[in-house]
């Protein structure tokens, strides 16, 4: 199986007649059909353009059409990456912050339990203010779209994940708020990896849905609180020491 490994075999995702597994195997049926119709557009196109102008640059047309067919495939596949491996994807994520808003003065708190909530995937602490940042891949063909200010995802409203993601919040921000003694609002975001986002980035039940790339754009151009390098480092250890990591607590220095 295409992107599989022999060290993640338990994974639902490697199941047969998973998702996933599905999915695999119907790309993979496709391919003949796919080369077919890149080979006739490509033809095509040398025709034309052969007739048009020369037989140079018909073959440069050509070659340029099959070129943009074969990435738009490959672009749909590779978005599923993630959601093919069975992953909710804070890898992902985790490298984008690492490579852009960390080097931007940015800091952040990878898988810290809430209490009462779980592990939250990652806490962003920025000059701009604090971010709860949530992952979820989903299928390639999965629609994702806000209705009346309400998320729904293939026709479905998703109340568990938005009560839990926004209540997560509300209760980081009353924690640090209480080991800073200001008052502290975390924004909710959820990082999307694959499916069909009807605009990205768009904000739905009070939670900000967007692709990697689209979402740290959004934190950089809409700021929700001013703070100094000191403060967003007072934060980070408030959260460092208010948010256990595997379930151990941590005391103050």
């Amino acid at each position: 199986m295409i992107g599989s490994s022999i060290y993640l075999r338990d994974r639902a995702a490697f199941t047969g007649g998973s998702p996933q597994a599905v999915y695999e195997e119907l790309w993979q049926r496709g391919r003949k059909g796919r080369l077919r119709t890149r080979a006739i557009f490509a033809i095509l196109t040398l025709v034309l353009c052969g007739m048009a102008v020369n037989a140079v640059f018909g073959v440069v047309m050509a070659v340029a059409v099959a070129a943009v067919d074969a990435y738009f495939h490959w672009y749909g596949y590779n978005a599923a990456s993630v959601w093919r491996r069975g992953l909710r994807g804070e890898e992902r994520t985790n490298r984008w912050l690492r490579h852009t808003l960390e080097r931007r003065g940015h800091r952040v708190l990878h898988q810290r339990v809430v209490p009462g909530h779980g592990n939250a995937d990652q806490i962003l602490f920025g000059p701009g203010g604090v971010w709860l940042v949530h992952n979820e891949a989903w299928h390639p063909e999965a629609e994702i779209a806000p209705y009346g200010g309400r998320l729904f995802i293939d026709g479905r409203t998703q109340s568990a994940l938005v009560k839990g993601l926004t209540s997560a919040a509300a209760d980081i921000g009353r924690v640090l708020g209480e080991r800073t003694g200001h008052e502290v609002t975390v924004t909710p975001l959820l990082v999307v990896h694959g499916g069909r986002l009807a605009r990205a980035p768009f904000e739905a039940d009070g939670i900000v849905f967007a692709p990697p790339l689209a979402m740290v754009r959004w934190i950089l151009r809409n700021p929700i609180a001013e703070y100094t390098a000191e403060q967003v480092e007072e934060l980070m250890r408030a959260g460092v020491n208010a948010l256990p990591i595997g379930g151990r607590t941590m005391t103050a220095a």
